[in-house]
């Protein structure tokens, strides 16, 4: 169940960061609404799932997946650019969020 709160962290994590731009700098209200819920939703869960998971591997995890799904949110949505430096280091920072997790558990 944890990993099912951290999941839902990191969603809720991610729609708040994609919210942040439609903010205009936190003066429009409805996109500000959501993006301060978001990030509330985002640290509760989160504090709920750390009781669980080491907080060293939730958050490799959150930050990992988060960074890769803002980075692709905006390409897609937000037109921003992605080459191949871009590229390399998102596929580091998963291939770090995997070393984390396989050696997370051992002491």
């Amino acid at each position: 169940m944890a990993y099912v709160l951290l999941g839902i962290a990191i969603l809720a994590e991610v729609v708040a960061t994609s919210l942040i731009r439609s903010t205009a700098g936190f003066t429009r209200l409805w996109p500000t609404v959501g993006c301060l819920v978001g990030y509330a939703l985002a640290f509760l869960l989160l504090a709920q799932a750390v009781k669980e998971i080491p907080v060293g591997v939730a958050y490799a995890l959150w930050s990992g997946l988060g960074t890769a799904a803002i980075v692709a949110i905006g390409a897609v949505f937000l037109g921003e650019s992605v080459g191949p430096v871009k590229l390399t280091g998102i596929a580091l920072i998963i291939a770090g969020v995997v070393i984390v997790n396989l050696t997370g558990e051992q002491h």
